[in-house]
């Protein structure tokens, strides 16, 4: 998973492509082609064109391949997994054509990557879950990068204040099965989905529970 965002955050992008570019309708090629657009939009802005992205802009990026995963409702693994692998396919066809000019229909056909307000839920226990399982999500995929270190390192403190938390509440919902339990996890994570930017997310979770 991670060299896929080693590939992203190397991107390099043209000021304008020749071709015009539309939205794909099949589901994964969608959340994959507004990735590409959220890390070239991310590169656009930076400086240094061979510099690691910020913390924040990666979150943004991985907010594409979330969402992708997470259509039915539950976070799916796979096609999550799907959507990177298609970013990285894409991503020549993207950034050489005019991408800017995605970034509106971007954000309509995702309208969690534009909530500026994070709002976790009023359940105590589906906010903490959701918080964890983001947490893990975004440490997984940017862990072999040693550019976000201190950055992750910020939230381990969250992971590790709520780590008896979500055993004894899972056991508490859904009994101590494995499968049940992981339905339960990939539920909370598609839930905090569509609270906002994973940061943002984050940094709101820690400061209620951390």
């Amino acid at each position: 998973m991670t060299r896929a965002w080693l590939v992203v955050s190397a991107l390099l992008v043209t000021s304008c492509g020749p071709k015009t570019l539309e939205l794909p309708a099949q589901p994964v090629d969608r959340a994959a082609t507004c990735g590409v657009v959220a890390a070239a939009e991310a590169r656009a802005g930076t400086a240094d064109i061979k510099a690691d992205l910020p913390f924040e802009a990666m979150g943004r990026i991985l907010h594409y391949t979330l969402l992708g995963g997470s259509t039915g409702g539950s976070f799916s693994p796979e096609t999550a997994g799907a959507v990177q692998k298609r970013m990285t396919e894409l991503q020549d066809q993207v950034t050489g054509g005019k991408w800017q000019d995605l970034i509106p229909a971007c954000r309509a056909a995702f309208p969690a990557t534009a909530i500026s307000e994070v709002k976790l839920s009023d359940d105590r226990f589906d906010a903490q879950l959701g918080c964890y399982e983001l947490n893990e999500y975004v440490r997984s995929a940017l862990r072999e990068q040693a550019s976000y270190d201190n950055a992750l390192n910020e939230y381990r403190g969250l992971r590790d204040k709520l780590d008896a938390t979500i055993g004894k509440g899972l056991s508490g919902r859904v009994g101590s099965g494995l499968e049940a339990q992981q339905q339960a996890r990939h539920k909370a994570l598609a839930e905090i989905a569509k609270a906002g930017a994973p940061v943002a997310v984050l940094e709101q979770c820690r400061q209620r529970f951390g």
